[in-house]
């Protein structure tokens, strides 16, 4: 026996929440929509895990970080779900998708039938043993990527206060994990096959500024080597220390393990087009079957800005995603094509940074690196702003520095450019925002003097001619008018 969806969902994480709550929004009917999901939870924020869930009180829990709180938006707990007649099949893996037949068997043997399917499978942590490396499944031997692994490192923890902890990564996961096990009161060192931590995207400069501050916080860095072998009790159940290539052993009571993640595309291998380890998708988010589309971790997708296709694994990306698959099947008549600007953040201890754009090219440091506030970066490419980082900036500053990244400026004097700092973006979209003023102001004057001029003739009296500019005059305070109304509203 098989049942029959019209929208079918595969995988529950972020871009599945974000997704269900769009098809809501779009007007998806009781019964149409269908989320199959090997988690036995709803869809939730995975930024959770690393941070609060981690926290030694008050540690964040279920049902208060399902999706789509992440945005500020409605909490989609289970009960949501069934009030809005989607199907929640939790706990199921999907065994087969025949992409051409538009069906999909799950693990429990049933048949799916649906018109659209949207991938949003997300990533598997890589693990040890694909390096060579044996233990993984060691008890304190922890990976963290869905509430799973994130219950068994938090209890993990409680047994290890003032153990030693061995961070494997100095990536997304490696950060953040390091900062909470800190807090735990857990000694820490972590071991990087690079020069510095978030090496894919920070320069030395900004890497060194946050190492000095987790090493003030008791941290240890070993930088270029890797982990080689792991030292096991009597049990064989636990490991006692860390073998490094480099020679060094390190005693460990807990051992997290954050060295990158491999999209879920097996299911999908031979059936669409894959490029660059993820589904190619089109500006839609629809992939080489027209009736497929493929969100976050999984697809790989054309970066409008840049003119290039491009696979990211970040949270924002996933629902922004999300959002414009279903609103381009949904309403594929009035989406245009997806104009994503790469966006990268996060925090950890009192930090919070982002990111936005490319980060190629030559860079420019600014601010304040000392004292610890407010400092950035940009990234200038053949003579045009396409990348900037922000350390301790305001919601507005944020906004700022991703408008003008969007916008591609010229950049003549990169020495002008490191003594403006913060400044040259705020210029940049103050003289867009002037720009915008005018091309307003102008259309709406020669709108408007077209009507009035078509009401006269040039026989009329001079003081019809005064009335003229006085409707001019008033049609450009007008349009200032609507013009400001719309920028402070979208402000």
């Amino acid at each position: 026996m098989g049942r029959a969806f019209v929208y079918v969902i595969v995988g529950g994480g972020v871009a599945a929440g974000y997704a269900a709550l769009e098809f809501t929004r779009k007007g998806v009917s009781d019964g149409e929509l269908c989320i199959i999901s090997d988690e036995p939870v709803a869809p939730y924020e995975r930024p959770a895990l690393s941070k609060g869930f981690l926290l030694p009180e008050d540690p964040t829990r279920l049902p208060s970080f399902h999706t789509c709180v992440g945005a500020n938006d409605e909490i989609l707990t289970p009960k949501w779900y069934k009030e809005h007649g989607i199907e929640l099949v939790l706990g199921t893996r999907v065994k087969s998708v025949d992409a051409r037949r538009l069906t999909l068997v799950t693990s429990t043997g049933e048949t799916i039938t649906y018109n659209f399917l949207i991938i949003a499978t997300g990533a598997r942590a890589l693990k040890l043993e694909e390096f060579g490396v044996e233990g993984s499944d060691a008890e304190n031997v922890c990976y963290l990527r869905d509430l799973s692994d994130a219950d068994r490192l938090a209890t993990v923890i409680q047994s290890s206060s003032n153990g030693n902890a061995v961070v494997i990564g100095g990536g997304y996961i490696g950060m953040e994990c390091a900062a909470s096990l800190v807090i735990n009161k857990i000694n820490v060192t972590m071991v990087l096959a690079g020069a510095h931590c978030m090496a894919r995207l920070f320069t030395p400069k900004i890497a060194t500024f946050y190492e000095d501050y987790y090493m003030g916080k008791g941290v240890k860095f070993i930088k270029g080597t890797v982990l080689t072998s792991f030292e096991f009790d009597s049990d064989k159940k636990q490991v006692t220390a860390v073998n490094l290539k480099d020679g060094n052993q390190l005693p460990a009571d807990l051992v997290v393990v954050g060295i990158g993640i491999r999209p879920n595309i097996s299911l999908f291998e031979g059936q669409l087009t894959i490029e660059k380890g993820g589904i190619k998708v089109n500006s839609q988010m629809q992939s080489s079957e027209s009736s497929v589309y493929a969100i976050g971790d999984v697809a790989t997708f054309p970066v409008k800005l840049y003119g290039e296709m491009r696979r990211l694994e970040h949270v924002d990306f996933a629902r922004k995603s999300a959002r414009h698959a279903v609103s381009a099947i949904m309403e594929p008549e009035k989406t245009g094509e997806f104009d994503y600007l790469p966006c990268f953040y996060s925090r950890f201890f009192a930090f919070s940074w982002q990111f936005y754009g490319d980060h190629v090219g030559e860079v420019v440091h600014f601010g304040e690196y000392e004292d610890g506030e407010v400092f950035g970066a940009y990234w200038v490419k053949e003579g045009h702003l396409v990348g900037c980082f922000l350390e301790g900036g305001t919601k507005e500053q944020y906004e700022t520095i991703s408008k003008a990244t969007q916008l591609k400026p010229a950049v003549t004097d990169m020495e002008e450019l490191e003594r403006e700092g913060l400044g040259f973006t705020q210029t940049v979209v103050s003289q867009q925002v002037v720009t915008e003023v005018k091309d307003v102001l102008s259309s709406e004057i020669v709108r408007q003097t077209s009507r009035v001029v078509s009401l006269v003739t040039v026989e009329k009296p001079l003081h019809v001619w005064h009335a003229v500019t006085g409707v001019v005059v008033a049609a450009s305070v007008t349009a200032f008018a609507f013009w400001y109304g719309r920028r402070r509203r979208r402000w």
